[in-house]
């Protein structure tokens, strides 16, 4: 979708009649930080998962 108001007017027609304004809030919150992080993927790249396995092996255990 290309502007907020669509994607919000599109989340709120997905939840049920009876959501909280809390619910709401934090379906907003959620779809903010998807779309930033969408947005820097695009910006600055991303690595493919089995890179970033490899990256974090020496931290993570098995």
């Amino acid at each position: 979708m290309s502007n907020p108001k669509a994607e919000v007017a599109s989340m709120l027609a997905v939840l049920s009649d009876d959501v909280s304004f809390e619910d709401i809030q934090y379906h907003l919150y959620v779809l903010e930080k998807v779309k930033r992080g969408l947005d820097r993927v695009e910006a600055e790249g991303a690595i493919a998962h089995e890179e970033a396995k490899k990256r974090l092996h020496k931290w993570l255990p098995g």
